[in-house]
């Protein structure tokens, strides 16, 4: 029987509060350290649910508190006028799509769990350093967004791929 709560879903839950501390954080010094921890905590969350095992919210906490995080990070992003809508969009795609597939699967009760692949992985770093450029005032933060939507599409892809591969077997 799986545990109903692990150290992993603790992990992910504790990204919750750090999206509201990094829209209330005073310093992009503070905002830094938020998106080292999260980025820190994302790491083990994974890590320690593949060792020690997983519970039964792990799989829907874990994205949940990620897309929150981003989708936080990245309004303070947008409100700087640092970069365009588009170029947010773009950063934030895989997020969007992945939201609106897990909604319609769930609404035409047939969702389908695909596992975590290196082009999300990938992803979530790209987005992660995208917001430390925005957070050291580089100059790379435009292209390191396009950068990220470049990478997020190609995860678009090939998670699409995978789940119609795990669907039909």
């Amino acid at each position: 029987m799986r545990r109903t709560w692990t150290v992993a879903d603790a992990l992910s839950v504790l990204r919750v509060p750090m999206a509201v501390a990094f829209v209330l954080a005073s310093s992009e010094w503070w905002r830094l350290a938020i998106v080292a921890l999260a980025g820190l905590t994302d790491l083990l969350d994974g890590r320690i649910a593949r060792r020690y095992g997983s519970s039964r919210i792990g799989p829907i906490v874990d994205p949940i508190a990620d897309k929150l995080f981003m989708a936080c990070a990245f309004g303070v992003v947008a409100f700087s006028g640092r970069l365009e809508w588009y170029e947010i969009a773009g950063v934030l795609l895989r997020d969007i799509i992945a939201t609106i597939a897990f909604a319609a699967t769930s609404v035409l009760g047939r969702p389908v769990a695909v596992p975590a692949r290196a082009g999300g992985k990938a992803v979530t770093v790209a987005q992660l350093l995208t917001l430390v450029a925005f957070l050291v005032d580089s100059p790379r933060l435009r292209p390191m967004a396009w950068a990220t939507a470049a990478i997020g599409l190609y995860a678009i892809w090939d998670y699409e791929r995978a789940a119609r591969a795990r669907a039909t077997t």
